[in-house]
């Protein structure tokens, strides 16, 4: 037999067989198909979500509001600080003190749904809530200062940032590393004292023992670690004033350098510093209409009144399971 025929033979033979062994026909071997079926991209973990390379953003016009909004964030203070460029309407925090890296670190308070879930409904205005409700809240609260004007060229290159950032993100979608995580709640109170030691081991060398920050003596700007307290600090109306925010944000991005799953503080850890930094005194604000509807306040909402009869003190430092299940109940 002449050997380039048989070779020819092989070519063609052995492709076969291994298509006919592995291959999940339609009356084929079914426990084959089944463990291919097993391995079709839905079933593939979902990743973390990751911000787009802000070297990806265009030369042009458009490009050029996304960057001057990625450096409101990054640069708050320059721009809206007691020496703004801009105004001087905030106390000197830079956006991204709270929205790490500029608002695009996962699980570090980032901007990645904002895009995709506004406007929406909020229980704290009791209204349908614009990007640039949201982020005047954000100021108002969180920078104790006051509200930009909505058709303000600061405010469209900060919506228009976000915007950018969730380009991406199905309209509706939430992608995973969003926002903030969610810890399970302490069978106790968290404890200020105990968070008062974790407080000088592991966040006194940035944050100051007295909680004050450390201004950015280089640019003589800002802060290069925002103070977590006194009247340069986040006011009573701001999220992370709310235990169950702030928990869930130390727990993953606190030390400086950690990130989620990789945590140098325990859950407990956690609580405890969360509940001894929001037990120091900071700004106030007029919170009379936050949470028109009294029974969709959440578990850790620290001002009455309330639709239950659980205290101010125990809605500020739990246990908080109790006031879910009582809340779960009324709902039943």
């Amino acid at each position: 037999m002449n050997r380039n025929w048989v070779y020819g033979l092989l070519a063609i033979a052995v492709p076969v067989a291994i298509w006919l062994n592995v291959s999940p026909r339609k009356n084929g071997n079914p426990a084959i198909a089944k463990q291919t079926a097993n391995l079709q991209p839905r079933d593939v973990p979902e990743m973390p979500w990751q911000a787009p390379d802000s070297n990806s953003i265009p030369h042009t016009a458009a490009g050029d509001q996304v960057r001057y909004g990625r450096d409101l964030i990054a640069r708050t203070s320059y721009y809206f600080g007691p020496k703004g460029k801009v105004a001087h309407i905030s106390n000197g925090m830079n956006c991204q003190n709270c929205h790490l890296a500029a608002g695009t670190k996962p699980w570090g308070n980032n901007y990645s749904a904002v895009a995709s879930t506004y406007p929406r409904y909020r229980d704290r205005s009791g209204t349908v809530e614009s990007i640039e409700k949201r982020v005047n809240d954000c100021l108002e609260r969180s920078l104790n200062g006051k509200p930009l004007d909505s058709n303000s060229r600061e405010m469209r290159a900060i919506v228009a940032y976000m915007h950018w950032l969730g380009a991406n993100v199905e309209k509706g979608k939430k992608p995973l590393g969003v926002g903030i995580s969610s810890l399970k709640s302490l069978n106790r109170p968290a404890d200020p004292e105990k968070g008062k030691i974790v407080f000088a081991e592991k966040c006194g060398l940035c944050h100051g023992a007295d909680g004050a920050g450390q201004p950015d003596t280089i640019t003589n700007v800002g802060y290069l670690y925002p103070p977590l307290w006194g009247p340069g600090s986040y006011n009573i109306g701001a999220g992370l004033y709310r235990l169950s925010r702030m928990a869930g944000y130390v727990k993953d991005n606190m030390p400086y350098g950690v990130s989620h799953g990789n945590s140098q503080l325990t859950d407990e850890q956690a609580w405890d510093v969360a509940a001894f930094i929001n037990a120091q005194p900071r700004p106030d604000k007029d919170l009379s209409k936050d949470w028109p509807k009294i029974d969709a306040k959440p578990m850790d909402y620290p001002f009455g009144p309330y639709a239950d009869t659980f205290s101010a003190q125990q809605h500020k430092f739990g246990p908080f399971d109790p006031i879910q299940q009582a809340k779960a109940g009324r709902k039943n």
